[in-house]
C-alpha cells in the first residue's frame, strides 16, 4: 500500500511569550478556537491539540465523526513534566497539597484522547515511549495501523515537552496520492529542517 503525508506542522522550542502573552495560549487564541478545556491542558496536550488544530483548521469535513483516521502519539519523556509538578504538591508532608489538575494530565495518551475527542476520532489512539525520534519505528508503527481496513488516514506526532523542550511534529499520513510519499527518509528529512 502506498502511503503518503498529506500535511504536516512541525515546531521547535516556540518562544514561551509573544507580546507579554504565553505562547501556546496566544496560537490558541489567534485561531479563534472555541475549547475552555484548552486552560486545564499541560503542555504537551496543549502542543499536540495545537499542532492537530492547525492541521484540520481548513478541513471542511472537520468534526464529521470518522472511525477511519487514527491517533498515534510518540515522545521520549512521556508525561514527566505533568508527573513533576505534581509530585511537587505532595513531596512536603508539612506543605501537602494534591492538585487533581496537575494529576489529571499524568499520563501521556491523554493528549491522542484529547485530539480524537475534539475531532470525533473513533479510530485507534495511541502513544508510544521511545528514547529518542525515530523515524524508523513512526514508520513501521504508521504503517501497522493501517493493516486495519477501516484506516484510511493516520495522524501521527512525536511531541515532547519536558526539561525545557517543547517540538511537535505531526503529520497526516492518508492513502490518498500528495506530492509527499510516506518514507523513513521523509520523516527524517521533515525532522531536521
Amino acid at each position: 500500500m502506498n502511503l503518503y503525508i498529506k500535511t504536516y506542522r512541525h515546531l521547535i522550542n516556540p518562544s514561551p511569550m509573544i507580546d507579554g502573552k504565553e505562547y501556546l495560549t496566544s496560537v490558541y487564541r489567534s485561531l479563534g478556537i472555541d475549547y475552555p478545556k484548552f486552560f486545564k491542558m499541560d503542555n504537551l496536550s496543549k502542543l499536540g491539540f495545537l499542532a492537530s488544530e492547525l492541521i484540520f483548521k481548513d478541513d471542511p469535513s472537520r468534526f464529521v465523526p470518522r472511525e477511519d483516521l487514527a491517533v498515534i502519539g510518540f515522545n521520549r519523556s512521556a508525561s514527566l513534566e505533568a508527573d513533576t509538578a505534581y509530585q511537587a504538591t505532595i513531596q512536603d508532608n508539612k506543605n501537602y497539597f494534591p492538585s487533581p489538575a496537575a494529576f489529571v494530565y499524568t499520563l501521556p495518551n491523554i493528549v491522542t484522547g484529547e485530539i480524537a475527542i475534539r475531532n470525533k476520532f473513533y479510530g485507534e489512539t495511541s502513544f508510544y515511549i521511545s528514547e529518542q525520534f525515530d523515524a524508523e519505528q513512526i514508520f513501521r508503527t504508521v504503517n501497522h495501523a493501517f493493516q486495519d481496513k477501516k484506516t484510511r488516514s493516520v495522524l501521527a506526532a512525536w511531541i515532547e515537552s519536558f526539561d525545557g523542550t517543547q517540538e511537535v511534529f505531526m503529520m497526516l499520513v492518508e492513502t490518498e496520492t500528495s506530492e509527499i510519499p510516506f518514507s523513513i527518509k521523509q520523516i527524517n528529512k521533515i525532522m531536521n529542517n
